[in-house]
């Protein structure tokens, strides 16, 4: 079963939300909270510092959360701006001058291309072993053992 804190944990992790953030989105309801109380919910359960995210917290988040994303009847926001937004915060690595998005890449790309028919293999060849390498016979661990399963033995 899922938690409180399970749920705003992925809830975080899901919309790329900072502490600083979530404090943020939680005064949009009049609910103050500090980052050290936040980052208690986001802990272990066995750490000593845990503390378990009561109906009350949660429910805050989730009605400021529907405020901060999608705004009021009189100011409407896009939510998917809104999320753009939170990536472009995120910040880029030391090594690279700016964020790389992942494009997954075929591993082999002149296979990939669909314009062509694949090469025909030969599987009839076995594959090569090299002739420098000296085979050892291999050695029986266990004895090979006959068993009657319950037959009559010959006395």
């Amino acid at each position: 079963m899922m938690t409180n804190n399970d749920i705003f944990k992925k809830l975080r992790v899901a919309l790329m939300l900072r502490d600083d953030q979530i404090v943020e989105i939680l005064e949009l309801v009049d609910f103050r909270i500090s980052k050290s109380e936040l980052g208690a919910f986001f802990r272990d359960e066995k750490h000593p510092n845990y503390m378990e995210c009561g109906d009350q917290v949660l429910r805050n988040f989730l009605n400021a959360l529907v405020i901060h994303l999608r705004g009021t009847k009189e100011n409407p926001k896009n939510p998917n701006d809104v999320l753009a937004k939170h990536k472009a915060q995120i910040p880029a690595k030391e090594n690279t001058k700016e964020r790389v998005e992942f494009k997954a890449s075929p591993k082999d790309s002149e296979g990939a291309r669909g314009d062509q028919k694949p090469e025909k293999k030969d599987f009839k060849k076995k594959p090569y072993q090299s002739k420098d390498k000296k085979t050892t016979p291999k050695i029986q661990i266990v004895e090979k053992v006959k068993f009657n399963n319950g037959k009559n033995k010959k006395s």
